[in-house]
């Protein structure tokens, strides 16, 4: 894990809209946080979290409350899938970046900020977390277990690493099949 726990982190911290100009989701983890990681000339800024050595290996993000706020960019959830994050832990998210991740193959998992609490201090140690999405459980590293709620079809699709059109696709078999049985309700001629 590693923290983040700044409040109120919007779409354009998490990607800046100089970056938005492709629609490839390849790359876009280099420019995560862009205006926080980077000096003027390039270079990383020591001090910020991501920059860590021992923060290389993380792949659950500890964020402040109400993460994902602004704008609707997609873009933010590629670049921390491209980054390397698979679940962002906060006590809010924004609506649209919550369902944009969801949709992308990010997990948002929203705990109590007691809980938060805890998981921003084990993710400044660089605790390891345990994510059991089939049984929506966090393991914590000393030992508790905290359940968590997804909504069941992005469960399914995070679970069968599909986004909704690939679920839709998977079941174009059964799709044809009651379409071969069933009489069109309206005209398509």
């Amino acid at each position: 894990m590693v923290a983040l726990p700044n409040r109120d982190v919007d779409t354009d911290q998490i990607i800046p809209a100089r970056f938005l100009k492709g629609t490839v989701k390849t790359g876009l983890g280099k420019v995560l946080f862009a205006d926080w990681r980077y000096l003027p000339d390039g270079s990383p800024k020591e001090d910020f979290q991501l920059n860590r050595p021992e923060a290389a290996r993380a792949r659950v993000l500890v964020a402040g409350d109400n993460f994902g706020c602004g704008s609707s960019r997609e873009h933010a959830p590629w670049a921390l899938l491209d980054y390397g994050i698979r679940a962002i832990i906060s006590t809010s998210f924004a609506d649209i970046f919550q369902n944009n991740a969801l949709k992308n193959g990010l997990l948002p998992i929203v705990v109590d900020p007691t809980v938060h609490r805890e998981l921003l201090e084990m993710a400044s140690k660089h605790g390891e977390i345990e994510i059991d999405l089939p049984n929506q459980i966090l393991q914590l590293p000393d030992g508790r277990t905290i359940g968590f709620t997804i909504e069941g079809f992005a469960r399914r699709c995070l679970l069968d690493g599909v986004d909704q059109l690939g679920y839709l696709i998977g079941s174009a078999d059964a799709i044809s099949a009651y379409e071969a049985t069933h009489e069109p309700r309206v005209s398509t001629l």
